[in-house]
């Protein structure tokens, strides 16, 4: 973002860094670390807190971090940050609680521990970037309130494909058009992809192989299309998304939409499968006034109803940086839900499973993500995936594709993320 870098400017001439404490560090971490270390002004990683210490200590090597401390307390953290150092720890909390951090990053896609990080970092007053759509699709918009009562940001990040299309969203609005479809282009989505499956991919990009199911299955693709449903207020047309086959550009594909329909709906997202550019984003607007459709088709946006406008790429740890000045210095949210839940990403079967077996959660052997409308979810009882990581029993059995509910579950109710569900139903419910 254009205004985010004279700020990191500004900070970098008056000698006042950003300083980031980083939870997790796989793939994304080594690469966001090594970024700003070599490669951007006024920002400075100090402090990175994964389960595996080894790890983040690698992340700084690669960076060609020195001064690297283990450290066990605050003010340790707090001593080494201010001799110029950086810590590395298992505990996330002392990130959280310490004073000579300004924001923190949770790169860890992961549901249960991703809303302890959250809920500790709003309770010390702490900023928050994610990557972790699991939580943001699931839990976002009650976080999201327990965030502004804190008078924290807490926002996904940039570069990712739900930041990137808020971005061109703002943007569309900026030119005085009503977006009406934010759509992702994918190149692959089998919902029966597992780990097995995708292992060797995984291990060729140094993902796990979960993650690397998540994005074949589709599930991430519509949890993060979940997050963009309720940062704009757009609904599915369908269960799933419509999910057009297309192999032209995402331009050519405005007459597959019905606008009367769009706008009956609010806005939809939406994904296009095997179109181009890919990988993109692409939001389609209209207008009403004359003049300004008689002025779109002078500078070759054609004559409507609907108007192309598209990111060809998501470049995610590169737009990082500037997602955290955005956030520090502008205060600004790059994803924000508008309010309740407008879409929910629930479970489906990957296969037939059997009564007494445990669910595994998106991107392993069981399940797959489809968007759903959150009053069709509420109706129907239905199971949202991100709820499902651990600690969920079938009553029943279930059919390959069919889609869960709560009463074919066991769970603890107990558990912070069934509480946290059950506060957002209740908080958001219209009397």
């Amino acid at each position: 973002m254009i205004i985010a870098d004279t700020k990191l400017e500004e900070r970098q001439k008056a000698g006042n860094p950003i300083k980031a404490g980083f939870v997790g560090a796989g793939m994304m971490s080594k690469a966001i670390v090594n970024l700003i270390a070599k490669q951007i002004p006024g920002i400075r990683v100090v402090a990175i807190s994964n389960r595996t210490l080894s790890k983040a200590k690698e992340v700084f090597e690669f960076a060609g971090v020195k001064n690297i401390k283990h450290v066990e307390s605050v003010s340790a953290l707090n001593s080494i940050i201010e001799r110029g150092g950086v810590a590395i720890t298992e505990d996330y909390t002392l990130l959280c609680e310490s004073d000579h951090i300004d924001v923190l990053m949770d790169i860890t896609g992961i549901v249960e521990f991703g809303v302890e990080l959250l809920e500790t970092a709003f309770k010390n007053g702490k900023d928050i970037l994610t990557f972790n759509a699991e939580v943001d699709s699931t839990l976002g918009p009650i976080l999201s309130v327990h965030a502004e009562r804190a008078g924290v940001v807490y926002s996904a990040s940039d570069g990712d494909q739900p930041g990137v299309t808020m971005n061109l969203v703002r943007f569309v609005e900026g030119l005085g058009l009503t977006p009406r479809l934010a759509g992702n282009v994918k190149g692959l989505q089998d919902p029966y992809r597992n780990p097995t499956t995708q292992e060797e991919f995984a291990k060729y990009w140094g993902m796990g192989p979960e993650k690397a199911t998540s994005f074949a299955d589709g599930t991430k693709m519509n949890m993060e299309q979940a997050c963009v449903a309720n940062s704009t207020g757009f609904k599915v047309a369908k269960r799933g998304m419509l999910g057009y086959k297309f192999d032209g550009h995402v331009d050519d594909m405005t007459g597959m939409y019905d606008l009367e329909q769009l706008k009956e709906l609010g806005g939809i997202i939406d994904f296009a499968l095997g179109a181009k550019p890919g990988p993109a984003v692409f939001v389609y607007g209209s207008i009403e006034d004359e003049l300004s459709k008689h002025h779109l088709d002078y500078y070759k946006l054609g004559k409507g109803p609907l108007y192309s406008f598209y990111t060809p790429y998501h470049l995610c740890i590169f737009a990082v940086p500037s997602s955290i000045a955005r956030v520090v210095d502008l205060r600004d949210h790059v994803l924000k839900p508008k309010a309740g839940s407008v879409v929910e990403v629930i479970s489906k079967a990957k296969t037939d499973l059997k009564a007494g077996s445990m669910l595994d959660g998106p991107g392993f052997y069981t399940l797959y993500g489809e968007c759903e409308n959150h009053d069709v979810v509420q109706h129907e009882n239905l199971l949202p995936i991100g709820l499902t990581e651990t600690g969920v029993k079938l009553k029943k059995n279930i059919q390959k594709d069919q889609a869960l509910t709560f009463d074919d579950v066991e769970f603890d109710e107990n558990r912070k993320i069934f509480k946290l569900y059950k506060e957002q139903l209740d908080h958001f419910r219209v009397p």
